[in-house]
This record gives C-alpha cells, structure tokens and sequence, in this order.
C-alpha cells in the first residue's frame, strides 16, 4: 500500500489542509513499515521543503520508484514483503538515484557495508530527525555536482603521492594520504574501519581498529592547519568515517 504525503504542507491528511507546497521540489521516496516513524520523517522533510510520498510494503517499493523518479530513496531494512537489501540490489540495477539505508541496529551497519549494496549512507533507529534531514542535503548537493569534489577545494594526485587542500599541500605520511585517497574516492559514502585498514595497509599487519581513528585525528589535524574550519572527514558513531565536500 502506498500513501501519498507530498499534497499538502504541515498536516496529516488532505482534509486537515487546503494549503498546497509548490510543485517541482525535490521528491523523497519513504519505504518504512511504521506509521509513526514514517509520518514523523515526513514531516521533517517537507518543513525542509522537500515533497515526499511513503510505501510501507516491500513489494510495492521498486515499482513505485520506476513510477515516481524520485531524487532520493530512505529505505528500511526490514519490510514486509521483501526486505530492503533486496529492494536496493533491484533499484542499483536500473538506476543509480541516492539511497539512505535505515536500520534498527548499529552493528547491522557494518554487515551492509561489506555486502557493497551501493547505498549512499546508512542511519540507525533511533535517530534525529535534524540529522536525517543534514545527511539528505549533503547527499543531494553532492549529486546536484555530479558526485566530484570542487578541483578548488581537495586535489589527490596518485601518482605523486600528493594532496593539497584549498591549493595548500598537505603533509602526509604514506597511511594518511592512502586514507584520504580512499575516503576521496568514495565521497559522502560511509567506509568501516576495517575496509579503511584494508586500504591503507597493504601487508596484512595485524592493527586494531582504533589505528584508523588515530590516522583520522593525524589527518583531521593537518586539514586544519592549512585551512581553518574546513570539516571534511565525519564520524559515523559505531561504524567507520566518510568525507563529505
């Protein structure tokens, strides 16, 4: 069953409101089994000013996808019908549009990750509406660039084995600049610890997680130094890092 949410701005039902939003915002497909969860991101969002529409069945959410063409995908994990890793392998194989997992344990995060899904960020319940809504943005502005980061704002050059940030070099040791280059290479993408260590260590050395955080904090500090204020590296609490421009 499909509920359409995206008519009327601030009110839960067509006869509570008369006032329509304008047309041609951007579209956010809801897929959440739960009510509540569902009209409450709902609202969120069209208080951002984004149009929504919710499904709460899995075997609805493809073909609503091919009908809507939405901007952006929130899809749940688990769902009636068929569950949401099924659903964004289907959606991968037509379309590349964001898709934001959400998922309801944090540990469960980790797993998706290593499936490569192709998802563009993962949250777990609960979680603030507020940041939802941040997450969605950046994901949105990343795309509205094509998916590049500004040539003015980070350069990697993998040849030489250098980085500079706002035309200022970087002075990294070989590990921070295999980091940055993996975190640059999959931007506004959530990468866990252990495919980060993966990447930066080529000999198989046995390393705790805790190592990346260390390089992260090494690197987070040299950013600074060349260019104040600049957050580009950002934490995902249980899970890993992803750089967003």
């Amino acid at each position: 069953m499909t509920r359409d949410l995206h008519r009327w701005a601030g009110c839960g039902s067509r006869s509570a409101c008369r006032r329509p939003i304008p047309l041609l915002l951007t579209m956010i497909l809801i897929v959440e089994d739960e009510p509540k969860l569902a009209a409450l991101m709902g609202d969120y969002l069209r208080a951002a000013h984004y149009e929504t529409e919710w499904v709460d069945d899995g075997t609805r959410a493809v073909q609503r996808v091919r009908e809507t063409s939405p901007e952006l995908v929130l899809l749940d994990l688990m769902l009636p019908g068929k569950d949401g890793l099924e659903i964004c392998r289907e959606v991968r194989a037509f379309s590349d549009l964001p898709i934001v997992m959400v998922t309801a344990r944090v540990e469960e995060i980790d797993r998706l990750l290593g499936l490569e899904l192709g998802a563009d960020d993962y949250i777990c319940k609960p979680f603030s509406p507020r940041e939802l809504v941040a997450r969605i943005k950046t994901i949105l502005r990343r795309v509205q660039r094509g998916g590049a980061q500004p040539e003015s704002l980070l350069l990697i050059d993998n040849t030489a084995y250098s980085a500079t940030l706002r035309g200022q070099r970087l002075d990294l040791t070989p590990v921070e600049f295999r980091l940055l280059s993996a975190l640059a290479n999959a931007p506004g993408r959530i990468l866990s610890r252990a495919n980060l260590l993966e990447q930066i260590y080529d000999d198989h050395r046995i390393v705790t997680d805790r190592t990346v955080d260390t390089h992260v904090k090494n690197l987070r500090r040299k950013m600074e130094l060349v260019s104040p204020g600049t957050e580009m590296i950002h934490s995902v609490y249980g899970v890993g890092y992803r750089l967003d421009a």
